[in-house]
């Protein structure tokens, strides 16, 4: 039997590959993006990006091409590139989404957990404890986004775990303005959740997780509303000077 046919019978293994320079970089700028470095509306100079990175300028341009595509980077020709502005309605629409997949991965949580799982849960809940009692903004956000997504890992459904890493890096985008604010509360709620997991309660748990995500999605909504980003300036398209006819 040839190669190609069992291959159409099984599926072949896939061997691992090194990330591009291209896919690093990719990588580096959505971090940026993510962790406020990179603010909504701040043009993009791509020789900066590149000293910044330490990289050429063409790997740069094309991850800015690529990221364009995905939602992160706001092209103008005649301008260059800038930090996408999530609107309003784009922003809700994503967290409303965050909250159906997490609600669901708590109940599943609930169920299926263990107790290894809520001792994971418990140990990441202290970290982030710790590291809004010191102000730690950036570890609070990160470790909130490994908490949530050990949540979902616990439930036990691959799908919906697929499904909820597709929006949580943008997700963690739109916590990191409000983590401050949130402060303390998200972390109570996070051990109310985690006792309502171990306690193999998936109702509680469930109506935990829908609150604690609702309170982060007003919460953004909110701070938004009272401090607008505005999107960058629309390129002005410049007339050319008519040309003089020749002289009779």
């Amino acid at each position: 039997m040839l190669l190609s046919d069992q291959a159409g019978q099984t599926a072949a293994a896939k061997i691992p590959r090194p990330a591009t320079l291209r896919e690093s970089v990719i990588e580096a700028i959505q971090e940026l993006i993510v962790s406020g470095q990179l603010k909504p509306g701040q043009h993009l100079v791509e020789s900066e990006l590149a000293e910044l990175l330490g990289v050429s300028r063409q790997p740069v341009r094309e991850a800015l091409q690529q990221l364009s595509g995905e939602g992160w980077v706001d092209l103008h020709p005649g301008q260059g590139a800038f930090v996408h502005v999530p609107t309003l309605e784009e922003a809700d629409q994503l967290l409303a989404v965050r909250t159906l997949l997490e609600t669901e991965s708590a109940r599943l949580a609930a169920l299926h957990a263990g107790e290894d799982g809520v001792k994971r849960l418990r140990a990441l809940c202290a970290r982030g404890i710790a590291a809004v009692e010191s102000d730690d903004v950036d570890s609070a956000v990160a470790t909130n986004s490994e908490l949530h997504h050990l949540v979902t890992a616990l439930s036990g459904n691959m799908v919906l775990a697929e499904l909820a890493a597709q929006v949580a890096r943008r997700v963690r985008w739109y916590h990191t303005p409000v983590a401050r604010q949130r402060g303390m509360a998200s972390w109570d709620e996070h051990t109310s959740l985690i006792d309502a997991i171990e306690a193999g309660d998936e109702r509680e748990a469930a109506k935990i997780m829908r609150d604690h995500t609702e309170h982060t999605r007003a919460s953004y909504m909110e701070q938004r509303e009272n401090e607008p980003v505005e999107p960058a300036p629309k390129p002005v398209r410049r007339r050319r000077p008519r040309r003089l006819g020749k002289a009779g």
